[in-house]
């Protein structure tokens, strides 16, 4: 049953890459992935100034092992137990690249269940009823999934029971190209100052911080905030206008979610957009900045708290 799970997670993420972004067809994802991808760590720069042939051949690689090497779970040993090791190696090429919390560490966990199992003691007599019936109850549960697969309109994460069990999985069927991303300002003293999240990219110096396999929910979520466009609209984003009250407010819970702020509640709060890339070497060398940044548009108008409170419906003065 692990197995099974592990085959959905490996080739539904696999067949969603070919079925969407044609980057993943003519093998120059990984381009564009380390320096676009939601948190990048501290690796992450070097991972982007690989060889562009690397890319391409680490694409290729990640196809054969999600969408071949799976099918080698259910043969016999040693093959399984082989399978096994190559979709762990896999995750954990992702881990070291990129900070993903629990997803590719629960996938590696899974892995395994493709190696030799160990000599148990004999169980109690309902043991061997008990997983018969749980089997059975999983191919039952597996007919949709397995459609799923197959179908041209495969859904990406999808729950087919009330039980929430045996679900398609996928993951990255679409690579981002620019990276783009919204910075926070506080007017404090007549001085506009950027607040400082503990992971996504904010300051050019500073180095992409190891958090995984902790998850950052505030800065995973900006990662998708510029998705939405280069403007700010109260009913798409309402979540982010709540943000910026709390930090008109100096609410102290929601300034625990960022980083480091020496200054008290500022006179008002206002939103950035930039186009964010990873320096070049040379450019690193001479400036010290694992960034380089270009301002694109203003995201949201300096707001006051008033204005804040007004404008998100949520009374007050």
């Amino acid at each position: 049953i692990l197995r099974w799970m592990l085959f959905r997670v490996e080739f539904g993420a696999g067949l969603i890459k070919l079925r969407h972004d044609k980057c993943w067809r003519d093998l120059t994802c990984l381009h564009y992935h380390y320096e676009s991808q939601p948190i990048p760590n501290a690796t992450s720069w070097y991972f982007h100034r690989l060889p562009g042939v690397m890319h391409k051949a680490s694409v290729l690689g990640s196809h054969f092992i999600q969408l071949v090497v799976p099918f080698g779970l259910f043969l016999p040993q040693p093959i399984a137990a082989v399978a096994g090791g190559l979709l762990m190696f896999h995750q954990f090429w992702l881990i070291v690249s990129g900070n993903y919390a629990w997803l590719n560490w629960l996938t590696l966990v899974l892995g395994f269940s493709a190696f030799p199992a160990l000599a148990w003691p004999e169980g109690p007599a309902w043991a061997g009823p008990l997983l018969v019936a749980v089997g059975v109850g999983t191919l039952l549960l597996s007919v949709q999934p397995t459609m799923n697969l197959f179908s041209k309109h495969q859904l990406m994460n999808h729950c087919y029971n009330p039980w929430r069990l045996v679900n398609t999985y996928g993951a990255f069927g679409s690579v981002t190209r620019k990276r783009y991303e919204i910075v926070l300002e506080g007017l404090v003293e007549g001085e506009w100052r950027e607040y400082d999240f503990k992971a996504k990219p904010g300051r050019l110096d500073r180095r992409p911080p190891q958090v995984a396999p902790y998850h950052l929910r505030l800065d995973w979520q900006m990662w998708f905030l510029p998705f939405s466009g280069p403007r700010f609209s109260k009913l798409r984003d309402g979540w982010f206008l709540k943000l910026a009250q709390k930090l008109l407010q100096g609410d102290a819970a929601t300034l625990g979610l960022l980083g480091p702020t020496p200054w008290g509640p500022p006179e008002s709060v206002r939103a950035q957009f930039y186009h964010y890339r990873y320096s070049t070497g040379e450019e690193r060398r001479a400036t010290g900045h694992w960034w380089v940044r270009e301002w694109v548009c203003e995201y949201m108008p300096a707001t006051r708290l008033k204005a804040a409170l007004d404008r998100g419906g949520l009374g007050g003065s």
